[in-house]
């Protein structure tokens, strides 16, 4: 009962922040444009990512209403909001990212050298407003779609409060949301199934027509 679409974006080493997101955006609105030809459903629109996709489809849940993350990358008047987003463990506010870590961090993440830095093209604290920009958490609104976010408790690269922040954020401005922290897992070491069924099931839920 669903249509599946695996899209590419911008890595760090080919274009810094903003352009992943808009290129996740400019897919969204692709595909209402092209819904008439491949059977796509463009009002009910979930995304699906893990660690930098985690991120990624959380950013489009809660910047939906965000004109200045929209790019141009073409189908203008189509809307590039999303109706369910599955995040497992993506980063939600970056400057927080080290102080979370402690000593259990794996990576300097405001190092300059670090995956979030050269996502913004600089260290992260020399750039807060640049890691603000790129943070889900800064963006959320009651309006905001029903969130699933699955986090690891030894998850050593992107700590499980990071998670935790996003679905206080999203429960504070009233939005459906359920965390799950997976006991024992780390960073996407997710090794019950019922985790992968879940996310169907969460799907299903906000996503699937009543009609036949």
């Amino acid at each position: 009962g669903f249509v599946v679409a695996s899209i590419n974006y911008r890595l760090s080493g080919h274009a810094i922040f903003p352009a992943q997101i808009t290129d996740c955006k400019a897919a969204i609105r692709w595909l209402r444009a092209n819904a008439g030809k491949y059977g796509i459903d463009g009002d009910h629109i979930g995304v699906w990512g893990s660690s930098a996709g985690g991120h990624l489809v959380a950013l489009l849940g809660t910047s939906g209403d965000v004109v200045d993350l929209e790019g141009d990358g073409g189908n203008v008047d189509q809307s590039s909001r999303v109706q369910a987003v599955c995040d497992w463990f993506g980063p939600t506010d970056l400057l927080l990212m080290n102080q979370q870590a402690g000593d259990r961090g794996t990576i300097d993440h405001d190092a300059a050298d670090s995956p979030e830095s050269k996502l913004l093209g600089g260290s992260l604290q020399d750039n807060a407003d640049k890691a603000k920009r790129a943070g889900p958490i800064t963006y959320v609104t009651p309006d905001d779609p029903p969130f699933m976010i699955v986090h690891g408790d030894q998850d050593s690269l992107v700590h499980w409060k990071q998670s935790q922040m996003l679905a206080d954020s999203l429960t504070k401005s009233k939005c459906d949301v359920t965390l799950t922290i997976v006991a024992g897992a780390g960073h996407g070491r997710f090794r019950d199934p019922k985790i992968t069924e879940d996310s169907f099931r969460f799907f299903e839920k906000t996503l699937l027509s009543k009609v036949p």
